[in-house]
């Protein structure tokens, strides 16, 4: 059975098992969704890629948007450029970034700030 075929079979037995539907509901909905994906499969047939995010956009209050994924986070960690194939440095490189930059969004980048001057750390601590 090819791909598309088994795909659709189990997209549609999943979507019946959240509603009822009729024998010639579920025949129509599996050709549908084998003809869809079969056309996803077929080379040169996905839309062209959209232009990439502004990386200077990336960087916001609350979150810094993935420009690999485009999913918003609060931290880019090495973790999940690794999916990517991508080091930190690398990422930075890519899309032009300075090489000293976290990848963390702003709010967290001052959190962080305040912690380290509260605690003080350059000062000789007496004990």
């Amino acid at each position: 059975m090819e791909f598309h075929l088994k795909a659709a079979i189990d997209l549609a037995a999943a979507q019946a098992r959240v509603r009822a539907m009729s024998a010639e509901e579920t025949l129509e909905l599996i050709r549908g969704l084998s003809r869809g994906l079969k056309a996803l499969s077929e080379p040169g047939v996905l839309a062209p890629a959209q232009d990439a995010p502004d990386p200077r956009t990336a960087v916001r209050e609350r979150s810094i948007l993935c420009l690999e994924s485009g999913k918003p986070f609060r931290v880019l960690t090495r973790r999940h450029l690794a999916k990517f194939g991508l080091t930190p440095e690398e990422y930075r490189t890519k899309w032009g970034y300075p090489p000293d930059m976290p990848l963390v969004c702003k709010a967290l980048q001052r959190e962080r700030r305040k912690r380290m001057r509260d605690m003080r750390l350059w000062e000789k601590r007496r004990g």
